[in-house]
């Protein structure tokens, strides 16, 4: 009679002790979730636009470039008056299904932002390296390049370089690259110039170590966060001067849905469709707010001088 109790006494508290984890595992989420919530958010967002990206055709209802001239600048609504799935953010000026053209254009942005991210912080970070560790007369060369290019307003450039090259999304992605390496180069210079001359880099220094494996070893593993950060804040800026591009017609091809032409071809209906240019626009605001929240949450996260 006592063994059947008593098993289910030891059951009980098993079941307590496990119910108390699962407790403890939920505060410890919450508070985390509380102290972090502006970089969830942003991740979140960022998410949400990485998967539109990736899977646009999946989720997408519509073909972006399916043309109705019957919808022509129908408004936002869940269902026809047939009680059929219609335009649930409306429609265009050519009767085009804003909400697939909106999943579609998140591709060509996060395109642009990552790509041109890339470049920047790949010459960006090389040239940083190299001038901020040699320094001499390669650091006063090259930063006097990184000062004739800031001189250069950005939308200058870019006109004479798509005059040359012609516009497109890889010709956007160049020239953001070749533009805003600056920032990558100035901070990393910064940084190597003062981590250069900490304690354990002069004591491997000392030790026979080569500039290579003091800079791969030493000094690189300490600027990642630093570049990580500056990066997720590119990636916005960048969006939001490809958009600006776009809209100005020196982008993207006017063919490929992109939120930058769907401004751009909105600007005339304003007053009688509101949605065609909204809708597009919190595209954009949202995106973008997302990668900053992002940012900011891993500047306070990585850099140390935030800790103390």
């Amino acid at each position: 009679m006592m063994e059947p109790l008593v098993e289910k006494a030891e059951s009980t508290i098993l079941s307590s002790e496990i119910e108390k984890k699962k407790q403890k595992k939920i505060m410890k989420f919450l508070v985390f979730l509380k102290n972090n919530l502006g970089g969830m958010i942003g991740l979140l967002l960022v998410l949400i636009s990485v998967m539109c990206a990736f899977f646009a055709p999946l989720i997408a209802p519509m073909d972006p470039g399916e043309a109705s001239l019957t919808a022509r600048l129908a408004p936002p609504s869940w269902i026809d008056e047939s009680g059929e799935s219609s335009f649930f953010l409306g429609a265009d000026q050519l009767g085009r299904d804003l909400f697939s053209r909106i999943i579609y254009g998140a591709k060509i942005s996060l395109t642009v932002g990552f790509f041109g991210v890339l470049i920047a912080l790949v010459i960006g970070t090389v040239l940083g390296l190299v001038y901020g560790y040699f320094g001499k007369w390669l650091d006063d060369i090259i930063m006097r390049v990184a000062d004739v290019q800031l001189a250069f307003p950005f939308i200058l450039f870019a006109i004479v370089i798509m005059s040359v090259l012609g516009t497109g999304i890889w010709n956007i992605v160049l020239i953001l690259g070749l533009t805003y390496w600056v920032g990558f180069a100035r901070l990393i210079r910064g940084q190597v110039i003062t981590l250069k001359e900490l304690e354990y880099v002069q004591a491997a220094k000392a030790v026979g170590g080569t500039n290579f494996s003091i800079i791969r070893r030493h000094i690189f593993p300490n600027i990642i966060s630093s570049i990580l950060v500056l990066g997720t804040l590119y990636i916005a800026e960048f969006i939001l001067l490809e958009a600006s591009l776009t809209f100005l017609g020196l982008g993207v091809d006017p063919t490929i849905p992109s939120w930058g032409g769907m401004l751009a071809d909105s600007r005339n209906y304003i007053a009688s469709a509101w949605w065609t240019s909204t809708f597009p626009g919190i595209a954009i605001m949202l995106t973008v707010f997302g990668f900053n929240l992002l940012g900011d949450w891993l500047r306070d996260k990585l850099d140390p001088n935030l800790k103390l």
